[in-house]
């Protein structure tokens, strides 16, 4: 009766045993599905994010700092208020003044945001009066300055897709209308900078945005064209998830920048890239005069 009863409380430690490995399993699959169900549902939470006043007030921010920092804008702050509030809101809604102009809508209609406009006015007296200029010094310290260009980043991909979708309810399935609107939603403030600038009185026309692109004007162009083609379902990705890898690509390449300039200024490279001339043009030999140059690198 001891060796049978010895035998049978082996049985039970053994299925208990069992049944634990097995529970345990059950939860593991149970928190790997949880977690790739979670993972699955990051896109589309994230393009549900509301823009104000968080993410709207992070790109006031940066706005009215960038025009802070424009030559010249202090002694306009000083001389004119009102032409450069005018500036500061040309910086903040200028996508929404260049999209209304191209569909022939009053360029005033952002006036009529009054939440978005007191924020926006809020931050441009902080920045431009604040005391001992106390509110633009905390934002330029480099961890502030790097997560309100992040945010920044985030209210570019909303505004290109929001311009599209204004085109395509005026223009149905017009791409090249679509593509227009959205870009200028989305860099409108770098699109009307000669503009701007004839507001602080300055003029700048080698500064034309058309014709020497800068990078956040290029990326917006190539955002402009992807959520086009998405939308006229040409594109085999989900509006969300091209929404969210999108704005991961934006916000990583917009740090990454700024990490990588202060290196390239302190060797010297940032106002004078190196680049390899487009034509191989060969000068005179030698012996008539001249020396044999097939490649040459200009410093500019």
């Amino acid at each position: 009766m001891g060796l049978d009863q010895c035998q049978s409380n082996f049985l039970l430690s053994q299925v208990s045993q069992s049944g634990g490995q097995r529970k345990c399993r059950c939860c593991l699959s149970w928190s790997c599905r949880s977690l790739i169900i979670f993972t699955w549902e990051v896109p589309l939470l994230f393009s549900r994010l509301p823009m104000f006043p968080f993410f709207d007030l992070a790109h006031y921010v940066a706005s009215v700092m960038a025009l802070k920092e424009q030559r010249g804008a202090v002694e306009v702050s000083v001389r004119s208020p009102v032409a450069c509030w005018f500036s500061a809101m040309l910086y903040c809604f200028g996508g929404s003044v260049l999209s209304s102009l191209m569909l022939a809508e009053p360029p005033v209609a952002f006036l009529a945001k009054g939440a978005n406009i007191l924020l926006a006015s809020s931050v441009w007296y902080l920045v431009f009066y604040c005391p001992q200029d106390i509110f633009y010094r905390c934002f330029a310290f480099l961890p502030l300055r790097l997560l309100v260009a992040g945010m920044k980043e985030v209210t570019r991909t909303w505004k290109i897709t929001a311009g599209i979708e204004h085109a395509d309810s005026h223009f149905k399935d017009a791409w090249l209308v679509m593509v227009a609107v959205g870009w200028a939603r989305g860099a409108g403030g770098g699109l009307i900078s000669n503009f701007e600038q004839l507001v602080r009185g300055v003029w700048k026309p080698e500064t034309n945005e058309l014709l020497k692109m800068s990078y956040p004007v290029k990326v917006t162009l190539v955002g402009a064209v992807l959520f086009t083609l998405q939308r006229s379902q040409y594109f085999p990705l989900a509006r969300h998830n091209l929404v969210f890898l999108y704005t991961v690509f934006l916000v990583v390449s917009k740090l990454l920048n700024a990490f990588f300039v202060p290196v390239q200024s302190s060797v010297g490279l940032q106002n004078k890239p190196i680049r390899f001339s487009s034509s191989l043009k060969c000068s005179q030999p030698k012996y008539l005069g001249g020396k044999r140059k097939c490649i040459k690198t200009t410093l500019k």
